[in-house]
């Protein structure tokens, strides 16, 4: 019934949206004298900010159209390459006569296996485009669970497992493959499957960032919501069937405007200052504030449902009961061990501020792994960023990411270049 009502509401609300779009051309047009005033600024302002607020965002676009190959540009167009029901594998491709000319035809494949937590792939936009310039970069584009079908099936943890491998398989052998934050989890135990099978698709190396392997180790905020509830509280409350018109009509979901909600409620007044100073730019005319804004808005609000058998068992699984770290999860009736991977290199990632994955939580898959050598393994703390700093901004780019390459290449028989 909520899904509902947040329909309801946003079809309500979408008459005064026009009203304000309209508004705004109005007071911003320079042949009307109030565009020259502070008081027809701040109105425009405000519709500006109440339109921004009550929108619905669609899916953003990566718009990743070039990059740079030995420091010369290089054209860059997304592809699928491969597809099922509720994931496509998008393969930034990177333009074979640059590569060629620079004898780099032969770079390292890096799977990003992204978030499926509420946000589109497109949130590692920044990271994608970072790892450009080294690899054959592949990312998992996980689809809507609203626009799914109930035809097509089902989607829980374990399909999420066997959707990774079967990506790895598709890529081949000497495969690079990178978690950020939520599929580390998935991603370590499809590593652990594979190497327990002996399967020659089993990645060459595994970058795990801001990942939750283990929520006993400082548990933050969400940790301790996970655990405050039982799982029954969680179905009960926050899973709802998906509406008419969508094509994954009666689906049952954790609907993406929840997630964003926890998101807002985390950090409220950090978002409502935010949108303050929006309101300010505009009645400065400060372009550069605006366009940041918008920027970071545009893709942070833009959410996406999880069907409700992934969504509760990440719960359960993960965060109340620990099942990997603990050595209880169960693939295809057999007991996950990390302890099995022997031929997979393993970098974990943390941010001394993450205020999702806490200290320690990405860095237990090092005690999980304990047969990869030495040699093969490395853990990094960056000082002086939260989650979202690990995978994004300045010092994701100037500190975190040569750490990154330098790890995946030393693990390919390449050498850095």
């Amino acid at each position: 019934m909520l899904y509902q009502v947040y329909e309801f509401n946003h079809a309500l609300v979408q008459p005064f949206r026009a009203a304000a779009g309209v508004s705004q051309l109005l007071l911003r047009n320079p042949l009307n004298p109030l565009s020259y005033t502070t008081t027809g600024r701040s109105i425009s302002a405000a519709l500006d900010v109440f339109e921004t607020i009550t929108r619905r965002y669609g899916k953003p676009e990566f718009g990743l159209h070039e990059t740079t190959v030995n420091d010369k540009p290089c054209g860059v167009h997304n592809e699928i390459v491969w597809a099922h029901p509720f994931c496509s594998l998008l393969h930034f491709k990177r333009d074979p006569a640059v590569l060629k000319a620079a004898k780099r035809t032969r770079d390292p494949k890096l799977l990003i296996v992204a978030p499926m937590s509420g946000h589109y792939a497109t949130l590692l936009r920044g990271t994608v485009e970072a790892l450009l310039p080294h690899f054959e970069v592949y990312i998992t584009d996980w689809t809507d669970a609203r626009m799914v079908p109930l035809t097509d099936g089902h989607f829980d943890t374990s399909d999420y497992v066997d959707y990774v491998i079967a990506m790895l398989h598709f890529l081949g052998k000497g495969t690079h493959v990178m978690g950020v934050c939520q599929p580390s989890v998935p991603v370590l135990a499809a590593a652990s499957y594979m190497a327990m099978n002996n399967d020659p698709a089993a990645p060459a190396s595994m970058t795990l960032m801001g990942g939750p392997i283990d929520t006993r180790r400082n548990p933050t905020q969400p940790n301790h919501l996970a655990m405050s509830q039982p799982i029954e509280w969680f179905e009960n409350n926050v899973i709802h069937s998906v509406p008419m018109p969508y094509p994954g009509i009666m689906r049952r979901v954790y609907p993406g405007f929840l997630q964003l909600t926890g998101f807002m409620t985390m950090n409220l007044d950090r978002h409502l200052d935010a949108h303050q100073k929006l309101f300010w730019h505009l009645v400065d005319g400060d372009g550069d504030g605006e366009a940041q804004h918008r920027f970071f808005y545009d893709e942070y609000l833009s959410v996406m449902d999880l069907t409700a058998e992934f969504y509760l068992q990440t719960v359960e699984w993960v965060f109340q009961e620990q099942r990997l770290a603990r050595g209880t999860w169960v693939h295809d009736g057999v007991t996950i061990d990390p302890g099995a991977i022997t031929n997979t290199a393993l970098l974990t990632i943390e941010g001394e501020r993450d205020d999702i994955s806490g200290i320690g939580q990405t860095q237990a898959a090092q005690d999980l792994c304990k047969n990869i050598p030495a040699g093969m393994r490395q853990h990094y703390v960056q000082p002086k960023v939260g989650h979202y700093g690990v995978f994004n901004g300045q010092r994701w780019r100037n500190e975190i990411r040569p750490k990154v390459v330098d790890f995946i290449l030393a693990n390919s028989g390449k050498g850095a270049h």
